[in-house]
């Protein structure tokens, strides 16, 4: 199903952006694994609207229920529900929206799919769905430490427009992308990125840039051929992320440049593993973990409304124009972060537990 994630980890989000509320089913939770509210809520804390001057001033406290699944802080090995109510709903702000189609939304792709949609913003289609992911995410990832330790997933704002952060992904650490508003891993181009935001915002306009993403002490043997690649999975995590529209993994499109013998990652021992001295692969060959840091980068585009008039079609097939309204972000990639390590743990546990299955090891 469209709404449905993973194998053996699996979850359903559902819910739209302006309804009632917006929520994950998580399935195939091993049990006995603690786990408390206060744990789900700091990486929904993280993505949240309204936590600084650079993003959607929507203000949503983004409070999460457990309705199932969990018992005396424990998980029950059954289905684990989770809700965040929507409390900050505007949806009048979306009255010119019911009839007219926005430039690059899924307004016009919805009603051509499903000849119905929640035109109040943007319903399934909206950021707000990325809830589910999140909190499920943060479940994932206490399996994840229950039973590959050690396994650390650090993602940060490598790019906005031109504006590009230099950044190791073999060091960066969570604490220095969460230490500034943009989250970017680069102290030198924070101030910039943030005056580019609000320049752009200030013209009624928006812009996108590049997440880059590093998972460390993955263990090698991740993943599965021919269709489950472990970077075809994540590929199709990301590239699941609203306003996403492009995947990259190690040397990506700048390996097309370089010849074999520059490109190849020669391997060698060190303390009884084995090794590569480089990692143009990005920590994964034959669509298999090889053990090496998995390196990738997510392209958003920029935010489709923007506060300008724009040439656009109604939904009786007329030309027209339309000018945005309501809230958001004009650049969505400080909160695009913990969207994108979210789906980097949910595509892990998954593939972790399917290891186990197979293997009985991981």
């Amino acid at each position: 199903m469209s709404s449905t994630l993973g194998q053996i980890f699996k979850i359903s989000t559902w819910g739209e952006s302006h309804g009632v509320g917006v929520g994950v089913n998580i399935d195939g939770c091993p049990p006995l694994l603690e786990i408390t509210q206060e744990e789900i809520q700091k990486e929904l804390d993280r993505r949240r609207p309204g936590q600084s001057d650079i993003v959607t001033p929507r203000q949503e406290g983004d409070v999460c229920e457990i309705l199932s699944g969990v018992f005396e802080g424990k998980t029950l090995g059954s289905p684990i529900g989770i809700l965040v109510r929507n409390k900050d709903q505007r949806p009048s702000s979306y009255t010119e929206m019911k009839d007219k189609y926005r430039p690059s939304h899924a307004d016009y792709t919805y009603d051509a799919k499903y000849g119905i949609r929640a035109w109040h913003g943007g319903g399934r289609a909206s950021a707000r769905e990325t809830i589910g992911r999140v909190a499920a995410a943060a479940v994932a990832k206490k399996v994840i430490d229950s039973i590959c330790p050690g396994i650390e997933v650090v993602a940060y704002v490598k790019s906005i427009k031109h504006l590009e952060a230099s950044v190791d992904p073999n060091t960066i650490q969570f604490d220095d992308v969460e230490s500034n508003i943009v989250r970017t891993g680069d102290p030198k181009m924070v101030d910039p990125m943030i005056d580019l935001i609000k320049e752009v915002r200030g013209q009624g306009n928006s812009v996108g840039g590049v997440v880059e993403c590093v998972i460390r002490n993955c263990p090698a043997g991740l993943g599965a051929p021919v269709f489950d690649k472990l970077e075809a999975e994540l590929a199709k995590a990301m590239l699941s992320i609203p306003a996403t529209k492009g995947f990259e993994i190690g040397s990506g499109f700048a390996g097309t440049q370089l010849t074999g013998a520059e490109h190849n990652d020669h391997f060698y021992m060190e303390e009884g593993k084995v090794r590569t001295k480089t990692n143009n692969s990005g920590g994964v060959q034959g669509g298999i973990s090889n053990g090496e840091n998995i390196i990738f980068r997510v392209a958003f585009k920029p935010t489709a409304t923007i506060m300008t008039e724009q040439p656009t079609v109604s939904n009786d097939l007329q030309d027209t124009e339309l000018k945005g309204r309501g809230r958001h972000d004009a650049c969505v990639l400080p909160r695009a972060v913990p969207m994108v390590e979210a789906m980097a743990y949910l595509t892990l546990v998954d593939h972790i537990l399917r290891q186990r299955a197979q293997t009985g090891k991981v």
